[in-house]
């Protein structure tokens, strides 16, 4: 893959403690970065480090349990079941 330098384009951000930084909007909008994207670092054989967005999405957390919904079999009302956790008769 070819890749086009742009010169004199130079952007710098500083590093958290936690060691985190914020990738520049003209970064992200070149790459089509949204949140939740996976970004991939890595480094030349010069040193330089190349970012690039991540093949694929992650799964956000709610994704998880798309393939359970509606698979129960015990059909509880909500006020039961609040009884039932909360330990109330």
């Amino acid at each position: 893959m070819s890749v086009d330098v742009i010169p004199d384009f130079s952007m710098a951000t500083t590093m958290t403690v936690k060691g985190q930084v914020t990738i520049p909007k003209r970064v992200r909008d070149t790459l089509h970065l949204s949140p939740g994207d996976g970004v991939d670092f890595t480094i030349n054989g010069v040193g330089e480090v190349v970012v690039q967005k991540a093949g694929a999405r992650p799964a956000s957390k709610r994704d998880r349990f798309r393939s359970a919904r509606g698979k129960a079999q015990v059909k509880w009302r909500t006020d039961e079941l609040m009884a039932l956790l909360r330990g109330k008769d």
